[in-house]
């Protein structure tokens, strides 16, 4: 991923930030220094919270990344899966009906979710809801499409 600038975000561009961490994931960030990474070669930009890659910008949308949301404990737009689609979901897959043990009801399609494995709680990937959170438990069919996962370029990036 290539550096096209960085810059330190204004007082209130760190306000709208927190508030719509907040408001899609439970998690107050509170930190002392915001800075954007603009990438040449990516569809999102990162913002560094005190040196950490912890949220991602998608054109107007802001979420938090796989460290980010394991960073500091996302309680909201969590979808969980079982065991057997751990492997999956790590390596990039969307999440199917089946993997999905638990989904926050609250989720409306076209939310960004965290998808977190049931055992430990730990966040696996990113995605997109494709149904409201509601309709992701049953047998078949795709519900959410990843955006973002562990091992991707994303959640490598070192600046």
């Amino acid at each position: 991923m290539e550096v096209k600038s960085r810059h330190h975000l204004r007082a209130d561009e760190i306000g709208e930030l927190e508030a719509a961490i907040e408001s899609k994931t439970g998690v107050e960030l509170d930190g002392d220094s915001y800075e954007m990474v603009e990438l040449a070669d990516e569809p999102f930009d990162v913002v560094l919270v005190d040196g950490e890659s912890d949220v991602v910008q998608f054109e107007d949308e802001a979420f938090l990344t796989v460290q980010g949301a394991n960073r500091h404990g996302v309680t909201k737009g969590v979808v969980t899966v079982d065991a057997g689609a751990i492997s999956f979901v790590s390596d990039g897959a969307d999440v199917m009906r089946p993997g999905i043990v638990e989904a926050d009801a609250g989720v409306s399609e076209g939310d960004l979710v965290t998808i977190a494995e049931e055992t430990h709680g730990k966040v696996l990937a990113i995605g997109r809801a494709l149904v409201d959170g509601e309709e992701m438990t049953g047998d078949s069919g795709k519900v959410v499409e990843s955006v973002h996962h562990v091992g991707d370029d994303l959640f490598e990036f070192v600046v």
